[in-house]
């Protein structure tokens, strides 16, 4: 997905346009489900299958103005994840507990 991004840092395979998501993704949890999402092996693979719909403009809306991502596609994407992965997605989070990244720099 080429405009979403976050503060955190990009898993072994992120896109390199990293920086463009809003803050708030992050503390909804977005960029845990795509990572974990990534982990299983959902996001890979060539985008190859098309979606058309029709919704309502305010949900679209509302759902870019909370991400912050402003591409269709990657929007449906990060749905579908947190769709996919809702429910490992706290047991995910709740193994995370106490445990910071080797490659965090700690120092001020």
């Amino acid at each position: 997905m080429a405009s979403r991004t976050s503060s955190h840092s990009p898993s072994p395979s992120s896109r390199s346009d990293e920086s463009k998501v809003a803050p708030s993704v992050c503390s909804n949890g977005l960029d845990g489900m795509l990572a974990l999402a990534e982990r299983k092996g959902l996001l890979e693979g060539r985008r190859s299958l098309g979606i058309r719909s029709r919704i309502p403009k305010e949900l679209l809306a509302a759902a870019r103005q909370k991400t912050g991502i402003t591409s269709d596609s990657e929007l449906l994407e990060a749905a579908l994840v947190s769709l996919a992965v809702t429910d490992d997605y706290a047991e995910w989070l709740y193994s995370q507990r106490a445990t910071v990244d080797p490659d965090l720099d700690l120092e001020l």
